[in-house]
């Protein structure tokens, strides 16, 4: 059982020697990977194995994890029960700076700059929580996502939850997601989308697809679907198809940053969200997962979506949203809000 484990997950941990536990989504297994030396090791053309930590900015290489031993537990989820958050101003929230540049990726959207631009923000709260009873928080409330807690003795200790697939690779066969609009429900009813969630989901759906037809000629399309990730609903539509024995180098070069966490077009909304977001995502909207598993026949890669980064006792949590030309800036900061209140509950709950 997983809780038998904390104890070696801790000790390894605090001999400051790099780790990763990780839980996939509907699943009750999670999966520890310890390396046994403190070496920073990067992904150079992803024909590595182990397991990869990849910023949001495409420049930089990802960090690899190596896999020289690996645990498998079986997880008992508890049912938690938060009260209905209240968390109120946090301090230096940043809401008027988020707003202004909510408005000003409106206005380039009006003049035909972009489609659409993923605007972000990161907010810093007190900490005094377990960082591994934060992690079991994530996986009692996060059942349907890729849930982890990442630890390199020189980048520092990352705990999250993503909905999004970034791809699976197995063998020659390739699936994706785009996913995209958010709507908050505390209920299992399925919400009702409006103008902008679809827009918003229709130009990830496309942009996609466009990236890969010139690998995947045999691409098929799913069905819009709702999927439900904490107390958030999204929009998801499943893309999938055979690419033999195409590089992993190419198909990330091809999808990453998606319009999901970036906009569209790619390279215009990139260098907006350069010019205008006051500080550095780091790992948050990069990728992370396993990386030629299986004999080297599988990779299961996700976004890096929902997720903070504990320092000291201090908490930095990291939330963003899509803006089209039917965006409101007011209903986007909202929307952050909303974002960050399951992660806030794994702190303060």
């Amino acid at each position: 059982m997983f809780l038998e484990h904390i104890g070696i997950i801790e000790n390894h941990w605090k001999s400051e020697l790099p780790l990763v536990v990780y839980r996939k989504p509907n699943t009750n297994e999670v999966i520890s990977i310890f390396q046994q030396d403190s070496n920073l090791y990067h992904v150079h053309d992803f024909s590595e194995k182990g397991f990869v930590f990849a910023p949001y900015d495409r420049r930089a290489p990802g960090i690899l994890t190596r896999a020289d031993k690996i645990y498998s537990h079986e997880y008992q989820m508890r049912d938690l029960k938060f009260d209905t958050p209240n968390f109120g101003a946090i301090p230096g929230d940043g809401r008027k700076y988020h707003i202004e540049i909510v408005n000003k990726g409106i206005k380039e959207i009006e003049n035909n700059k972009f489609k659409k631009v993923v605007l972000s923000r990161k907010i810093v709260v007190p900490n005094n929580s377990s960082p591994i009873e934060i992690f079991r928080k994530v996986l009692d409330s996060y059942p349907n996502a890729f849930c982890y807690f990442w630890y390199h003795p020189k980048i520092g200790l990352w705990i999250g939850a993503t909905p999004e697939l970034l791809f699976l690779k197995q063998n020659s066969t390739l699936v994706t997601m785009s996913l995209a609009g958010t709507k908050k429900s505390t209920t299992t009813d399925k919400p009702s989308w409006g103008k902008k969630e679809k827009e918003e989901q229709d130009l990830v759906t496309q942009h996609i697809v466009q990236q890969l037809r010139g690998y995947v000629p045999d691409l098929s399309i799913g069905k819009v679907n709702s999927v439900r990730a904490g107390n958030l609903w999204h929009l998801k539509t499943k893309i999938w198809g055979t690419v033999g024995d195409l590089e992993l180098k190419s198909i990330i070069q091809a999808l990453h940053p998606t319009p999901a966490i970036c906009g569209f077009p790619v390279r215009e909304a990139e260098a907006f969200i350069e010019r205008n977001e006051n500080y550095d995502r780091e790992f948050y909207t990069g990728f992370l997962g396993e990386l030629n598993i299986d004999n080297d026949k599988t990779s299961h890669l996700f976004v890096n979506l929902r997720c903070m980064q504990i320092k000291d006792d201090s908490a930095f949590l990291y939330i963003g949203g899509g803006i089209t030309g039917s965006s409101n800036a007011e209903q986007e900061w909202i929307e952050t809000v909303h974002k960050s209140e399951t992660m806030l509950n794994m702190i303060f709950n």
